[in-house]
């Protein structure tokens, strides 16, 4: 069961630092911080849940910092 509560507060937090992102980007500045935490979080290790669903889930999330990652690597070389 704690295994279960780690991952889901990971995930929570990758989606949390995902909508500081957002914010930070519409607000016209750079997030570098927010890029740096949510980089960080990612590198974390992600505990396994017997749950496919919910590893499915967190499968997602990832992918979807992973991709926002990558695209602030593009935006900073195109600079």
């Amino acid at each position: 069961m704690e295994r279960r509560r780690r991952a889901v507060r990971r995930g929570s937090g990758i989606l949390d630092r995902l909508e500081e992102l957002k914010l930070a980007l519409l607000s016209g500045q750079a997030g570098e911080g927010t890029l740096e935490n949510l980089a960080r979080t990612l590198r974390e290790d992600r505990p396994q849940d017997s749950d496919a669903g919910l590893n499915g889930l967190l499968d997602q999330i990832d992918l979807r910092a992973a991709v926002e990652l990558a695209k602030a690597d593009l935006r900073r070389s195109a600079a």
